[in-house]
């Protein structure tokens, strides 16, 4: 069973479960000092986002911020 939710007001069709991606980003500095996930094995996280994908999941929140845009850019490369 699909669920689906409409997204705000907006009525764009969304996954009602959706993927986090800040881990995806890796590792980020702030002032000298490691302030995010760790070592992060991006074919894993490709993996992991394609097969969300074939579940069903449509649903990706990202941020240029997570990784300082390096979520975004896996993100690409798995569904290229």
């Amino acid at each position: 069973m699909k669920m689906i939710r409409k997204l705000g007001r907006s009525g764009i069709e969304v996954s009602a479960l959706g993927l986090g991606c800040w881990a995806i980003g890796g590792k980020m500095y702030m002032d000298g000092k490691v302030d995010s996930w760790g070592n992060v094995d991006d074919m894993e996280s490709i993996r992991a986002i394609q097969r969300a994908l074939e579940l069903g999941v449509n649903f990706l929140d990202t941020a240029d911020a997570y990784g300082i845009g390096h979520s975004e850019e896996i993100i690409g490369e798995a569904i290229a």
